[in-house]
C-alpha cells in the first residue's frame, strides 16, 4: 500500500534510503539488493561496533544494543545517524535505524525515504539461526523477548516499533529472495 507521501516522494529522485525493521527480517539483503543498484551502503551498526572494537568488546547482539543505546544517552539519540550522516554520499542506503531521532535526522534531508522490512518471528528465528552470528537466544521465545528490549520507548534506546510506523513504506519479507527482489524491484 503506498501512502500520500511515499507518492510525492516517489516524484522526487530519492538518494537517501533508510532501513528499519525486525531481526532477521532481510534488511542486509534489502541493502545488498541497493548497493547492486548503485548505493552506498553505511550502516548504523557499523558506528557501534567501532566503538565496540575501540573498547575491545565482543561484537554481539547484546554488546550492540547495551552500547548503542549508551551512546545515545551519552550524546544524543541521533547521534549514530549524525555520524554515518559525515561518511553517506549522495545515493546512498542506510542500514540499521532503530531510534526514531534517527528517522527524523535522516527526514531533514529532502531526499530521505525510510521502508521497514519485516517478517513473521518463526521465519526471522529461523533466518537468524542460519546466519550464524552471536545472537544471545537459543529459542523462539528467548528471540520473541530480546526483540521486546528493541520496542522500547526510552528516548534513548532502541524503539523499533516506533521507526516502523514512521516508515514510508512496508516490505513483508515472508518469501524467498527472489520474491524479497521482485517486491524491491516493484518499489523502485
Amino acid at each position: 500500500m503506498f501512502t500520500a507521501r511515499f507518492k510525492e516522494k516517489m516524484k522526487k529522485k530519492t538518494s537517501l534510503i533508510g532501513l528499519t525493521g525486525t531481526n532477521g527480517a532481510g534488511k542486509g539483503e534489502v541493502a545488498s539488493f541497493f548497493v547492486e543498484k548503485g548505493y552506498a551502503y553505511f550502516s548504523l551498526s557499523d558506528v557501534i561496533r567501532e566503538e565496540l572494537k575501540k573498547k575491545n568488546q565482543e561484537i554481539t547482539r547484546d554488546n550492540l544494543i547495551r552500547m548503542g543505546n549508551f551512546m545515545r544517552r551519552q550524546f544524543s539519540p541521533d547521534i549514530l545517524a549524525r555520524r554515518v550522516a559525515k561518511k553517506s554520499k549522495r545515493k546512498s542506503v542506510i542500514d540499521s535505524i532503530r531510534n526514531p531521532k534517527e528517522v527524523e535526522f535522516f527526514q531533514n534531508q529532502d531526499d530521505f525515504m525510510l521502508l521497514a522490512i519485516d517478517a513473521p518471528p518463526e521465519l526471522r528465528f529461523e533466518r537468524v539461526k542460519i546466519r550464524g552470528r552471536e545472537e544471545s537466544v537459543s529459542s523462539l521465545q528467548e528471540f520473541v523477548a530480546k526483540e521486546a528490549e528493541e520496542m522500547g520507548t526510552e528516548k534513548s534506546s532502541q524503539q523499533l516499533l516506533a521507526c516502523m510506523e514512521m516508515a514510508d513504506y512496508t516490505i513483508i519479507n515472508d518469501g524467498t529472495i527472489e520474491e524479497l527482489r521482485n517486491k524491491l524491484e516493484e518499489f523502485l
